[in-house]
């Protein structure tokens, strides 16, 4: 496997398993779906943040920080996997969690991701929704820095050009596993919103030579958007890799599945995570993967994918938001 030349540390479980899903396949008798298992990383639940994680806590070291800031929705996957990284290097961590408007789960603000923010030792600071997140990061990073400590401010989701090599090195990873298991994909679907999954992954297949498409389907904005935001991203990334630019066309997103809002409830969202547990085992997020996997359900029942295609879901974890949800999933 091709190796990236940026610094990164270990914080995960490489490689993630990749399995068919075999029961949900004998359902629809369609396109043969495949689950890259990124809920596996096994970093304090795992989760898609860990690969970002490594190489952003590389950098941090390098620059001597002693804290980490940074900021995402009350729920926030990558503030809990950067609560758990900065615990496992021994370095503080400050986390910034904006109020989601709309959502009115009872254990929305008390359970999953935010009680374990706090058993990892982060300090939390609860905002209302609509705050400027980088403005009162980077105002906390300077009242750090006069008390004699190096923060490190990660943007929301640690989606820049470092941790997006998180999933530049997932696309090189990918490619070692279709080698060693003599399979292919005509597609790969994800959830995209931060959009440094979607962009590592499309430059991290350029790398290794293998033309997917990548399918985004996003979690708070419009295709369009999205796809600027990721496209954006990418040729950040490709700049840093010394690699030729990938053009508009090679990012598809689709916004046809987030609901009325970021992290709301939709009820293909819960059909698709009851149907994934109840078939296969296999415990999607209510605001990630779970309305990317609806999302995937959607276009495979609409015909969008050749019955003989193969195509692989990727699975970005988020698991602990269940928790925070149950008032639409429960049955009882």
């Amino acid at each position: 496997m091709q190796k990236l030349l940026h610094p990164k540390i270990q914080l995960g479980h490489w490689p993630t398993p990749l399995e068919p899903m075999l029961r949900i396949n004998d359902m629809h008798k369609g396109p043969e779906l495949w689950v890259k298992r990124d809920d596996c990383t096994g970093l304090a639940f795992g989760g898609n943040k860990t690969r970002k994680l490594e190489f952003l806590i590389a950098d941090a070291q390098l620059k001597g920080a002693t804290i980490l800031l940074t900021a995402g929705g009350i729920q926030s996957n990558h503030a809990r996997q950067t609560a758990a990284a900065a615990a496992k290097v021994g370095l503080g961590c400050e986390l910034f969690l904006e109020q989601v408007k709309g959502v009115s789960e009872i254990d929305y603000s008390h359970s999953g991701n935010v009680l374990l923010d706090q058993l990892l030792g982060a300090r939390l600071h609860l905002l209302p929704a609509g705050q400027d997140l980088d403005a009162v990061m980077a105002l906390r990073a300077q009242t750090l820095a006069e008390a004699g400590q190096v923060p490190y401010v990660m943007p929301v989701g640690g989606s820049n050009a470092i941790g997006s090599m998180g999933y530049v090195n997932c696309g090189l990873e990918l490619a070692n596993q279709l080698q060693a298991q003599d399979i292919s994909f005509d597609a790969i679907v994800l959830a995209t919103g931060s959009a440094g999954t979607q962009a590592g992954l499309l430059a991290g297949l350029a790398l290794a030579g293998i033309d997917i498409p990548v399918l985004g389907i996003t979690v708070s904005r419009s295709s369009v958007g999205q796809c600027e935001k990721v496209l954006a991203l990418l040729h950040e990334v490709q700049e840093l890799l010394k690699q030729p630019k990938l053009h508009e066309d090679h990012v598809i997103c689709f916004d046809q599945y987030y609901g009325s809002g970021y992290g709301h409830p939709t009820p293909s969202m819960i059909e698709a995570v009851r149907l994934a547990a109840s078939l296969e085992g296999l415990f999607l997020d209510p605001v990630y993967s779970g309305k990317a996997f609806a999302g995937l359900l959607d276009l495979v029942r609409h015909g969008y994918f050749d019955s003989s295609d193969r195509v692989l879901f990727l699975h970005t974890g988020g698991t602990p938001g269940l928790f925070a949800y149950s008032e639409c999933l429960s049955e009882c």
